[in-house]
């Protein structure tokens, strides 16, 4: 059922069909025409059809300088495998890309379109996928803002519910977010993984009988706490070293697990250790503009909360930080307020992290001067 001989692979974009035999055709198409999108997919099927045996890929930065590095190709098609066998894909089946193909969940669509034989959709990455798809799409990843923005939409909202099965990665499924899943037909799934894990390791179900807060790991993925509590993940399908995650979880004793946040962001105030992206879910419903945590260096408290908001929000800082107080643990309440005209954001959607911290730190030093 799955073609992992490279030489006898092909695979049909856009109504047109590519083999290893067409390599060249495909590195002139990379560098011919305007389709940008197209171009990228021409280029990475170019290297994928190539002798050698490595792909490039690249970090999405969300938590450090992106980085590049290689990858067998080998570890991608059992990765790709492991995905189309959960979601029970078929030959034939219509998958969307609509994600930029310098990220590896982008390039696993078009690996599982090789491997599983589907139909590969192209269409430039932006914000509203289905804009411009009036026909029936089988299989579609995309990231949370491109799902949030696909449901404010009545049009590309009633095109996402005929589509089959949806994957979302890349960044966190607000229970707003998720709510708003309960009602669609389709099968919606947020993913587990990173670059190094080729994509994801783990799905859990975001709508339907199944919906979970718990993360189900693909079969021969094994999982472990390091000492700080982090996810240990032990998956040599796809992944030679036993990776150690930065992500703070709740493994329980079926295997599954749920994600609390990263140990990166966990701001340690006065001695009391506070985890952002558990506090950043206490305040969406309450905070009506984007919005983000993160710490300043504090003198007496080693570091202490921020509140960064967009400008535009109409409550004032005072009962911005009041109800924060209310709503929060106690001691986990932000210290200050920082207004930005957006709130900093990585290439794959998610928070900069680092972009938020750096524009807290010089706001904050700028104020108590």
């Amino acid at each position: 059922m799955w073609q992992t001989d490279i030489s006898r692979q092909q695979v049909e974009v856009e109504g047109r069909r590519f083999t290893m035999a067409d390599r060249q055709l495909l590195e002139q198409l990379s560098h011919a025409g305007a389709d940008e999108a197209l171009c990228a997919v021409c280029a990475f099927l170019a290297e994928w059809f190539s002798p050698s045996l490595m792909v490039e890929v690249q970090t999405s930065g969300s938590t450090g300088v992106p980085k590049r590095m290689q990858v067998e190709k080998e570890r991608m098609m059992c990765s790709a495998i492991r995905t189309c066998e959960f979601l029970r894909l078929r030959r034939g089946d219509t998958a969307l890309l609509c994600m930029d193909l310098k990220y590896i969940g982008a390039k696993m669509m078009v690996v599982r379109a090789l491997v599983a034989g589907l139909r590969l959709m192209v269409r430039r990455p932006s914000g509203h996928p289905l804009a411009d798809v009036a026909q029936g799409v089988d299989f579609l990843a995309v990231v949370p803002m491109q799902l949030y923005n696909t449901l404010q939409c009545a049009v590309e909202a009633e095109r996402l519910a005929h589509v089959r099965c949806v994957i979302v990665g890349g960044g966190a499924v607000d229970e707003a977010l998720q709510q708003r899943l309960a009602g669609l037909p389709c099968r919606v799934y947020s993913t587990y993984g990173m670059t190094e894990t080729l994509s994801h390791i783990a799905l859990r179900a975001l709508n339907g009988p199944q919906a979970s807060r718990l993360y189900t790991p693909f079969a021969g993925v094994r999982l472990s706490l390091s000492e700080r509590g982090t996810l240990v993940v032990h998956a040599p399908e796809v992944c030679a070293a036993v990776l150690e995650t930065n992500d703070v979880v709740r493994l329980h004793a079926d295997g599954r697990f749920e994600v609390v946040g990263r140990a990166d962001n966990t701001v340690n105030s006065g001695g009391v250790k506070i985890q952002i992206e558990e506090e950043e879910q206490r305040l969406k419903d309450f905070v009506p503009v984007p919005f983000a945590l993160t710490a300043v260096p504090d003198e007496r408290l080693g570091e202490a909360l921020v509140l960064l908001v967009d400008a535009a929000c109409p409550l004032p800082d005072e009962a911005l930080l009041t109800e924060a107080k209310r709503r929060l643990p106690r001691y986990h309440a932000p210290r200050h307020v920082v207004r930005v005209e957006a709130v900093p954001l990585a290439g794959n959607g998610k928070t900069d992290r680092q972009s938020c911290r750096r524009i807290a730190c010089q706001a904050v030093r700028f104020h108590s001067q």
